[in-house]
């Protein structure tokens, strides 16, 4: 089986999407690669579902993709004495270090580094940002403020500092453990919460290796700030729109959507769009225009994978909402504009600074186009042939065939890659007769019709993309 799209869906399992059967009918639905959300649930609880993941791809004879998304440095008040209180507009309201309960005039804020960050004059959002304090004057215990929007503030709730850049790890010490549970499980994908910096991303790595590609979620204003640099640290990023709004201009999402996925794009880099997506699809069984049109401009624009949170993970209609984005991405991807938007967005090549391997892949990209192939297979040992590959975003299917079953898991995440598991190939005439055979197996070719492989010489060793050879099946 193979889905007759190019960008992918990642979905979210949660409370409404745990059991085995509704985990294998949004596999059949649509999903790609599903994700584990490490803010929710305990470890057994993943445990479980990866199990069921792994089953099914057996099942399926397709690899899957799991996503182990971490939590990250969660910035919360602390209590109040006597339940929630209400902040007026003008008012003024103390946070420090005190650990006793809060009361209308002040609440503890347990995060020391969040003082030795502050100066005067910087803001403060809680809540999410429905509710904004201006920084008066500070030290390193306490903050005086003045209410610029008030409103009902109650335990724990959420605090952002934007246009500041914490001294603290985007790794916890909750986000360790979650880390090597995700990696003893086997998690493809590792995403980084309100990660700040390049050196986020170096020290992750540092821990994870080779165990699983690391994917930065862009949720803070200082992280679109060295945009380029972290696109050059991580694996793939994923545009988290719901905590970037809040510590940006909601006007000023959109655009910064579109930076990422062409910078993403350029850099052959995988990116996702997520949050609140098809939200109204966690109560209703159908979405709204808007958001039908949401998840079309990300793939009029060549995003890698579209997300689902909530409406996977917690809604009413997790299947539904999964054939939703799916029927999307194919009605939008059948209309004739979407060839042209994705021709005249293309990045090509830096002459200069182009290696052997784009090369060919650029080749392949014209003569697949001009031949009309019917597929592009790609030989890869690790994964970097197929991400060249679809960084061309050609208009055949890119067919990518590895002996590593982690590369073929990694690479369900990418725009127009069909990932197959198959045995080693040791030479140029075994690489044709496995090209044209899996292309017949899995449907992406009948006799007579055209193919472009590209590979590496020797084969088995990994980087060395130097080889295009046109079949015919």
């Amino acid at each position: 089986m193979h889905r007759d799209r190019r960008a992918k869906i990642v979905a979210t399992l949660g409370p409404s999407s745990s059991d085995r059967e509704t985990i294998r009918n949004l596999f059949h639905a649509g999903v790609d690669v599903f994700r584990l959300n490490f803010s929710h649930g305990i470890a057994a609880d993943h445990a479980a579902r990866m199990v069921i993941l792994r089953e099914l791809e057996t099942e399926t004879g397709r690899p899957i993709g799991v996503l182990a998304d971490l939590q990250g440095p969660k910035l919360r008040v602390g209590t109040f004495t006597d339940g929630p209180v209400q902040l007026v507009e003008g008012q003024s309201f103390r946070l420090d270090l005190d650990p006793q309960p809060g009361n209308a005039e002040r609440v503890n804020l347990p995060h020391p580094e969040i003082f030795a960050a502050l100066v005067p004059g910087a803001e403060l959002l809680l809540d999410d940002g429905r509710l904004r304090l201006k920084v008066e004057k500070c030290d390193r215990a306490s903050a005086v403020t003045r209410v610029l929007v008030g409103g009902r503030l109650s335990d724990r709730k959420g605090v952002n500092v934007p246009g500041v850049v914490l001294p603290i790890s985007a790794l916890t010490p909750k986000d360790l453990r979650d880390l090597q549970t995700a990696l003893d499980l086997g998690a493809d994908w590792i995403a980084l919460s309100f990660v700040q910096r390049p050196e986020d991303v170096t020290e992750a790595r540092a821990l994870i290796g080779d165990r699983a590609r690391i994917m930065v979620k862009l949720e803070k204003p200082s992280a679109i700030d060295c945009l380029e640099e972290i696109i050059t640290q991580t694996d793939a990023v994923m545009v988290a729109r719901g905590d970037l709004g809040v510590e940006l201009p909601a006007e000023q999402v959109p655009a910064i959507q579109k930076r990422v996925v062409r910078a993403c794009r350029a850099a052959g880099k995988p990116v996702i769009v997520a949050t609140q997506m098809l939200e109204s699809m966690i109560e209703s069984p159908v979405p709204t225009r808007a958001e039908a049109s949401d998840v079309a401009t990300a793939i009029y624009d060549g995003a890698d994978a579209v997300m689902l949170s909530a409406e996977s993970a917690a809604g009413k209609h997790p299947v539904a909402a999964v054939a939703m984005m799916n029927r999307i991405i194919e009605g939008t991807e059948a209309d004739p504009l979407y060839r042209q938007l994705i021709e005249a967005s293309h990045t090509p090549a830096v002459p200069g600074q182009s290696d052997t391997a784009q090369a060919v892949c650029c080749a392949m990209r014209h003569a697949a186009a001009l031949l009309k192939a019917a597929a592009i297979v790609c030989f890869t040992s690790s994964g970097p042939t197929s991400l060249r590959a679809a960084r061309e975003r050609p208009e055949a299917p890119v067919l990518s065939l590895t002996p590593s079953v982690e590369a073929a898991r990694r690479l369900t995440l990418v725009w127009g890659v069909h990932s197959v598991h198959i045995a080693d190939v040791t030479d140029i005439a075994q690489s044709t007769s496995t090209a044209c055979a899996v292309a017949q197996q899995e449907q992406f070719a009948s006799p007579g019709q055209t193919l472009v492989i590209i590979a590496g010489m020797p084969f088995g060793k990994a980087g060395t993309t130097n080889l295009m050879r046109i079949a015919t099946v």
